[in-house]
């Protein structure tokens, strides 16, 4: 990695969900006061940034994902103040700030909607939004067949007989990209944060603000050309020209954002949210005068299986070393199920974009933190930055028996009682102690946390795990640690070796080799001068199914 690349390029990014990361009030919801009561940890964890979930003005209708103001804090994590101040204190720490932003929809309770509202049909004020009259004699009808991404139909009907478009919540109007008020509106906002010290954006939905004008309805899913049994790969290819997916034209948008990022100084960056069908469709959204960087969510919905591992790297690295942007990996976030708990399954299966991980058969947690501690030594060896989210690098797995009663992600009521959502991704993080709240809130806090803990996490917790050579958070630290020092790692390129099936091995230059075992069968190791780190133990030279190591050479 050369001294002089943007720092973006190479980062380690760790994903601060802030309701769920540390309440400094004791109400029960983190908050920007406990957030910076933790920035020790998490430079001792030796992360590069922070991206942090929405902490703006929000009726919570979608946990901060409907924002009312973006230039305020919402009253629940601080104040505006109590952000600059984090600003400032995390990169006395040396960690940079990237905060959420959510371009796709506001609140209904945003200003702009209430203008919206209150102006009626026809009225500029509406032309913000996505208002169209209903199909159908009377106006009954929606105007289009398009689905919420939470359930249910994508439109709803105001008294006045206007329909207006959510993807999402009812409660998160979709804004009209095409109107130049939304767009100057939109670089204000970026100006405004840029302005207080923050490194970057992570891009909410970035795939989605372009709406096909004629708002037609959705095309018939297109046959895969292929014969036989269909797989994953067969299947993700096939690009679907989408009315309101990954659009051409969103791209001007991100032009237009690239010169405003570009006047600060500091490298400042972006990285997309953006699922595209195809690799080639995801590196159009990083070209050189477009986003900095893009989560890489085909690594994340692979399954635990060598070939398809590889070929989604391969994909990966050739479609953005084209456009001449780095890989960022991930292997989990806000969104997905937990990936020890993926993983714990005899069957880890790859998924498709847009669709819901539906776990198959019996959870193995041990077999899912043997292949995490291994996924982790893969992705942090791999070209490019990468993504941690918090509780990762704890083996945090996915609670999968919250109670009915506490499930609060909209999509739990969308979709009719059906959908349990993402709750049990964002269960508050455990810190210390033996019993729920585990350090999570004060001593003295009465509020219990806004998701309950399981009564099984001490054993998870930092305090439990520190200085314990065998645990994951260990593992995580001397792997950031020497990810850091060695010349090989961060952006850069690699070569794979010759492996039997079912095995990763690949070199970086210089002197440095990764080996993962996928397969049922011990691998011995190649020649090397030294070992440089171990997911699990080895037993003469030799590395277990299910085990990773990083070899000097």
């Amino acid at each position: 990695m050369s001294p002089t690349a943007p720092w973006w390029r190479s980062a380690v990014i760790y994903q601060v969900y802030i309701r769920s990361f540390a309440d400094g009030n004791g109400d029960g919801v983190g908050d920007i006061a406990g957030l910076r009561s933790r920035l020790p940890y998490l430079r001792s964890l030796g992360v590069d940034a922070i991206w942090i979930n929405p902490w703006y003005k929000s009726p919570m209708a979608d946990h901060g994902y409907d924002v009312a103001d973006f230039r305020a804090i919402d009253p629940r994590f601080g104040t505006l103040a109590d952000a600059e101040r984090l600003i400032t204190e995390a990169h006395e720490h040396g960690i940079r700030v990237i905060p959420d932003i959510v371009p796709n929809h506001t609140s209904d309770q945003h200003a702009w909607f209430q203008a919206a509202l209150a102006a009626g049909p026809g009225s500029p004020e509406r032309e913000r939004y996505v208002f169209r009259p209903g199909r159908g004699p009377d106006g009954t009808e929606p105007p289009n067949d398009w689905v919420s991404c939470f359930g249910g139909p994508a439109w709803t009907r105001l008294p006045d007989g206007d329909w207006y478009l959510h993807l999402f919540a009812p409660q998160q109007p979709d804004l009209n990209w095409h109107h130049p008020e939304v767009r100057a509106e939109f670089e204000s906002i970026l100006r405004f944060w840029f302005s207080r010290g923050v490194d970057g954006f992570r891009i909410d939905v970035a795939h989605g603000l372009i709406k096909h004008p004629e708002l037609p309805d959705l095309p018939p899913r297109a046959e895969p050309a292929v014969t036989g049994p269909l797989t994953r790969r067969d299947e993700i290819r096939q690009h679907l020209d989408h009315p309101h997916w990954d659009r051409d034209e969103v791209h001007e948008i991100y032009r237009a954002w690239r010169k405003v990022a570009d006047e600060f100084p500091g490298d400042r960056s972006f990285v997309a949210e953006a699922w595209a069908d195809t690799p080639e469709r995801l590196a159009a959204y990083v070209r050189r005068d477009g986003l900095h960087t893009a989560f890489n969510f085909d690594f994340l919905m692979c399954g635990w299986d060598a070939k398809d591992l590889r070929a989604v790297i391969d994909d990966s690295l050739a479609m953005l070393g084209a456009v001449g942007a780095p890989a960022t990996w991930v292997l989990s976030n806000h969104d997905v199920m937990r990936h020890p708990s993926r993983y714990g399954r005899t069957a880890a299966r790859s998924w498709l974009a847009n669709a819901r991980y539906e776990p198959d058969g019996a959870l193995d947690l041990d077999l899912g933190i043997r292949r995490a501690r291994a996924a982790a030594l893969l992705m942090l060896a791999l070209p490019g930055g990468a993504y941690v989210y918090q509780g990762e690098e704890l083996g945090l797995p996915e609670v999968e028996d919250l109670p009915e009663s506490a499930l609060q992600d909209p999509i739990w009521e969308r979709s009719g009682h059906t959908d349990r959502g993402r709750d049990g991704c964002r269960v508050p993080i455990p810190w210390s102690g033996q019993a729920p709240p585990y350090g999570f809130s004060p001593d003295d806090a009465t509020a219990e946390p806004w998701l309950p803990q399981p009564a099984d996490w001490a054993g998870l917790s930092v305090e439990a795990q520190t200085g314990d050579p065998a645990s994951l958070l260990e593992l995580y630290r001397t792997a950031l640690r020497v990810r850091r020092e060695h010349p090989a790692l961060g952006d850069g390129t690699m070569t794979w070796l010759e492996a039997p099936e079912g095995v990763l091995s690949f070199s970086r230059e210089p002197g440095f080799v990764c080996v993962v075992n996928l397969s049922a069968e011990p691998y011995e190791l190649p020649a090397h001068a030294r070992l440089l780190l171990a997911g699990g133990p080895l037993e003469d030279g030799v590395l277990g199914p299910d085990q990773a190591v990083w070899l000097a050479v």
